[in-house]
């Protein structure tokens, strides 16, 4: 463990990550967009780390959801461990050029992966990469994001896109959390032996998924 990281080293026990966004009084009052804040947690509800969105109102309230942020997450003692940088892309697949990528830090200012949306007229396709952007993974999600009160399940899958890994999931909590506080819960579940830096990259394609697919209030219904 020696070689890991610094902060990463509690990943390295993890094989599901849970991401709670945190609720926005005043954003659920409002309907303004505010900057969101996330609590990452064990499978047994134990704050793990603290992540910060950072970004302008112009970019939250006008060009959400496909806006450019910075993510910082944070561990328990205040320590900056993942860096998480969206540009502002498209996000539209007749625009196969201008896709959505997102880069991960850890410890900041050291590439750990990024996540890189693959061009697919039906199908949302993101292909997880290290830090040399070598691919290590595909994720594959479901022709309809929209759960119908129901999990969203994105596979997470072996390059081959033949056999399945683990997945990330997005949480149905509910008509009222859905409709009124826009807020998340996800699940990340990988092979417990999966590279601490590829599970942080996996943080930063939740995020991402999150913002692409159920930003809108009533997604994920």
């Amino acid at each position: 463990t020696h070689n890991l990281p610094p902060g990463l080293e509690y990943l390295n026990q993890l094989d599901r990550i849970i991401i709670h966004q945190q609720v926005e009084l005043l954003e659920a009052i409002l309907g303004t967009e505010t900057s969101s804040k996330y609590e990452i947690k064990n499978h047994l509800g134990q704050r793990v780390y603290f992540g910060v969105e950072e970004n302008g109102c112009f970019d939250r309230n006008l060009c959400s959801p496909i806006r450019s942020f910075t993510i910082r997450i944070a561990d328990n003692m205040g320590r900056e461990v993942i860096t998480v940088n969206r540009p502002l892309r498209c996000n539209s697949c007749w625009f196969p050029c201008f896709l959505q990528e997102l880069e991960v830090q850890s410890p900041p200012g050291t590439i750990a992966g990024y996540v890189v949306q693959n061009w697919d007229p039906f199908l949302p396709k993101f292909t997880i990469q290290n830090e040399s952007k070598e691919d290590v993974l595909k994720i594959i999600g479901p022709y309809a994001t929209c759960g119908c009160f129901e999990d969203v399940d994105f596979e997470v899958k072996a390059l081959n896109e033949m056999s399945t890994i683990g997945k990330i999931s997005k949480y149905w909590s509910g008509f009222v959390n859905n409709v009124f506080t826009n807020t998340a819960n996800f699940g990340i579940q990988v092979p417990v032996d999966l590279d601490v830096r590829i599970k942080a990259v996996m943080i930063g394609a939740c995020f991402l998924i999150d913002l692409m697919f159920f930003e809108n209030s009533l997604d994920g219904l």
